[in-house]
């Protein structure tokens, strides 16, 4: 599977994050350090980042890829060894990298990373309990100073601060929730299964799939050290159609004024229009018509145009939307069969290509996006991977020999 590099140099790249509700100044991009490869900024090409469920015979942690968005080709980079690093995010400055461990015990950890991209490095800083069980998303807000995981074993969210250098401080809080669904066996408790900012970072929306809610909080901008960077006392409990046991979520990127949340129960995708933390729901639409209780993820194109929503245990595949572009409504515009458990995908920031990772196939697919109708052509480029779970992708400078 691992290929040689061969990079030439190119012209700039648009570097981006695919969180979304990233802010702040990259570094100097022309500093080289003596003695270290010689960089410079590519056309086409990013990093492309997967985190893997792991095992004796499997993905050892963390693959880092060189992605080309106008050829849909990539060529192995670099990896790093960590235990089920289920879901990745980036710091603003895309010099960190922060990973879950996901287990489903209670001494479940993250871990802080530094990312070298004059090398393609990926260094262990460390490591730091999680106090949950199950942690499965991890979020980071626009100022690289708090970062918070969504648990889903343990029903919590667990916040922490950055220092400096990228590594965690400490663990500020853990914050526990109550509640229940109809589904006696997936909603018997509280089950947290993402968190995210939203697009001006005042608040901070968290998904429970087990008691059938979204919830939000107020941010606090100016925490000490210690001191949460959430205010807890501000929590808004927003409800869901029973049953729909909401997984992920996005917001549209004309400003955010759109949120799109994802039933993995329910295989329905909820509308809202959004402004200042408020939600009014306004639409219910099906993506998984097979009722079988696996929707996973969630994205809008970087046009606004359309989403899409994948769906697994029957039918796997990723379902396609039109957007409308005034009322942000949904009308169905297609159906994409995919590789097998497609857990997560993520979209080129020039719209071009839609990567899924297929979990029990082994493999990330590339398709290509028809900028006209949004519908999914498969390219045939796979990148083979043990068990991939979360694609992320960053800017890429080049690593000459």
């Amino acid at each position: 599977m691992m290929r040689k590099i061969i990079i030439a140099s190119m012209a700039a790249v648009l570097l981006v994050s695919c969180m979304g509700n990233h802010s702040g100044k990259r570094n100097d991009k022309n500093a080289v350090e003596e003695g270290r490869s010689a960089m410079e900024t590519t056309g086409g090409d990013l990093f492309l980042l997967a985190g893997t469920y792991t095992s004796a015979e499997g993905s050892k942690g963390i693959y880092l890829y060189r992605f080309n968005t106008d050829t849909g080709s990539s060529d192995s980079i670099s990896m790093v060894e960590v235990d089920n690093p289920s879901y990745l995010t980036l710091s603003p400055d895309e010099k960190y990298i922060y990973a879950v461990t996901e287990r489903n015990e209670p001494n479940s950890t993250v871990h802080a990373f530094s990312f070298d991209k004059r090398t393609g490095k990926i260094e262990l800083l460390n490591s730091v309990p999680v106090n949950s069980s199950s942690p499965c998303y991890i979020t980071i807000d626009g100022k690289g100073k708090n970062v918070h995981t969504a648990n889903y074993g343990g029903g919590t969210i667990t916040s922490f601060q950055v220092k400096e250098n990228g590594m965690f401080a400490s663990t500020v809080s853990i914050m526990h929730f109550k509640g229940s669904g109809p589904d006696s066996i997936r909603q018997e408790k509280p089950h947290l299964h993402s968190v995210r900012y939203s697009p001006d970072g005042q608040y901070l929306f968290a998904s429970d799939l087990g008691s059938d809610k979204l919830y939000r909080f107020i941010v606090n901008d100016t925490p000490f050290e210690g001191q949460p960077g959430l205010l807890e006392n501000s929590l808004k409990e927003f409800g869901v159609p029973a049953g729909t046991g909401p997984r992920h979520f996005d917001f549209h990127p004309d400003g955010g004024r759109f949120l799109y949340l994802l039933g993995e129960l329910s295989g329905e995708v909820i509308v809202y229009d959004y402004s200042f933390g408020e939600l009014i729901q306004k639409q219910v639409i099906a993506a998984d018509t097979t009722g079988a209780g696996g929707s996973a993820d969630i994205h809008v194109s970087p046009d606004g145009r359309f989403l899409y929503a994948s769906n697994r245990l029957q039918a796997d595949g990723i379902a396609i939307f039109a957007i409308d572009p005034s009322e942000g409504t949904l009308t169905k515009a297609g159906y994409q069969l995919t590789a097998e458990h497609p857990r997560n995908f993520i979209i080129t920031p020039n719209g071009k290509f839609l990567l899924v990772a297929g979990r029990d196939d082994n493999m990330i697919q590339v398709f290509r996006i028809d900028s006209e109708t949004g519908l999914l052509t498969d390219t045939h480029q796979d990148i083979y991977l043990d068990k991939p779970v979360c694609l992320k992708f960053a800017g890429q400078l080049t690593i000459k020999n």
